[in-house]
């Protein structure tokens, strides 16, 4: 029996718990994250602090590991699945309280691709920093894309690609968006491992991420931008 087994995590001041948490967040220990949020709340927390002290404050240190190299996609997968347990509590909770959103993306892997793995961790990473994530699945022709746009009015449009032979249907749905004239309603972020800058500037993207960790900050930014203006 280890020191680790030992803590409980309800004797923890609500300082310790949140670091406590965050190790459990790197750890991806889903039922102590799940614990910790449920003592949180009991603890009179407003659900919108769990959620960005606690979850995304952990989130953070998890994409910036990954994003380093310290960490790789099982582990973080593990970590986003643990906050995932967290979020489903918090979810109902932020809603009744009308907690403040970071901003929406729309996320899908474009038609033909059926490669999902680096799109669900770019959304587990929007989730895990604030972000309301609405996520297409696989295969989404154009048509997916629109439709999602008009009914969820997101922030952000991300699509993925991860075979050379689907890439350029990413330029087909930014097409369709400036024919409609609603291309600057939009955030467009593209990813996959057959992309780069160079692809992403050349089909009128906003910003290639090459990986949850950039897409993350880049959403972030942009969405920053993006109010500032609105408010300007």
């Amino acid at each position: 029996m280890s020191e680790e087994d030992d803590i409980i995590l309800s004797e923890l001041d609500d300082e310790e718990l949140v670091q406590q948490m965050f190790d459990d967040l790197y750890d991806g220990l889903k039922e102590e994250i799940e614990e910790g949020v449920n003592i949180l709340l009991e603890r009179k927390w407003m659900p919108y602090d769990i959620l960005t002290k606690a979850l995304v404050g952990g989130m953070t240190i998890v994409g910036a590991d990954f994003r380093d190299g310290i960490l790789f996609v099982p582990e973080v997968l593990l970590a986003a699945n643990a906050m995932k347990g967290g979020m489903f509590i918090l979810k109902p909770l932020l809603a009744e309280t009308g907690a403040p959103r970071v901003g929406k993306m729309v996320i899908g892997t474009v038609k033909g691709d059926i490669h999902d793995i680096g799109k669900n961790l770019v959304s587990m990473m929007m989730e895990g920093a604030g972000f309301e994530v609405v996520d297409l699945g696989i295969n989404n022709p154009v048509e997916n894309y629109l439709e999602a746009l008009e009914t969820e009015a997101p922030d952000i449009l991300g699509m993925s690609a991860l075979l050379t032979t689907t890439m350029p249907y990413m330029k087909v749905v930014i097409d369709t968006l400036v024919e409609q004239g609603i291309r600057e309603d939009y955030i467009v972020l593209v990813g996959g491992a057959p992309l780069n800058e160079e692809f992403g500037k050349a089909i009128g993207a906003d910003a290639y991420c090459r990986d949850a960790a950039v897409a993350v900050e880049t959403a972030k930014d942009f969405v920053s931008r993006k109010h500032n203006q609105l408010s300007a």
